[in-house]
């Protein structure tokens, strides 16, 4: 008997785990998985890599199991306010930082806190403020650099016709002017 494998070059486990983190709920059918496995004899080192998290947060599930039963596996409600970005809008702007912001019709040529917010209110219809923003752009890997200037070395080329495009004023050799007339 041949063993399964899957052929569609399109699964991939990070793309499973993307979808987790898209599909409201997927993330108790993972912990299910990582309780079970760990039923199972794996050390939680090895299901922490497999699921790509951390390895306390699988300790803390495991200890939540011990003191809470099943109810202990589904994630519960975390006070505070919800982030104003989706998944969807921070991956987007995650690729939009890859690239040029006049690409998307914004006037500058670097991304900072002003243009992110630009861009958010323009393709997605989220309000923040630029502070917010800045922590946006280190959260996603990126960061505020400011360009680095390079002067042009100066070259021979063109002085003599600057020098006769350049109209020199007439001095006035031996006539003093008064303070008056300087501010005239």
């Amino acid at each position: 008997m041949k063993a399964l494998t899957i052929t569609n070059e399109s699964v991939t486990r990070e793309d499973l785990l993307e979808l987790a983190h898209r599909i409201p709920g997927a993330w108790v059918g993972i912990r299910i998985t990582a309780v079970l496995l760990f039923l199972e004899g794996w050390k939680t080192t090895r299901i922490a890599e497999l699921f790509d998290i951390s390895r306390w947060s699988m300790v803390k599930w495991i200890h939540r199991v011990n003191e809470e039963g099943f109810t202990g596996i589904p994630t519960k409600k975390r006070s505070g306010r919800t982030c104003r970005l989706t998944g969807d809008v921070q991956r987007e702007l995650e690729k939009a930082l890859e690239k040029n912001p006049a690409e998307f019709g914004l006037k500058r040529n670097r991304w900072d806190g002003i243009v992110v917010v630009e861009y958010l209110e323009r393709f997605h219809r989220v309000h923040l403020k630029v502070r917010q923003a800045q922590r946006w752009i280190k959260r996603l890997g990126f960061s505020l650099q400011r360009p680095v200037y390079r002067y042009v070395q100066a070259t021979n080329e063109g002085i003599e016709e600057f020098g006769e495009t350049v109209k020199k004023t007439p001095r006035t050799h031996g006539k003093q002017r008064k303070k008056s007339d300087a501010f005239l």
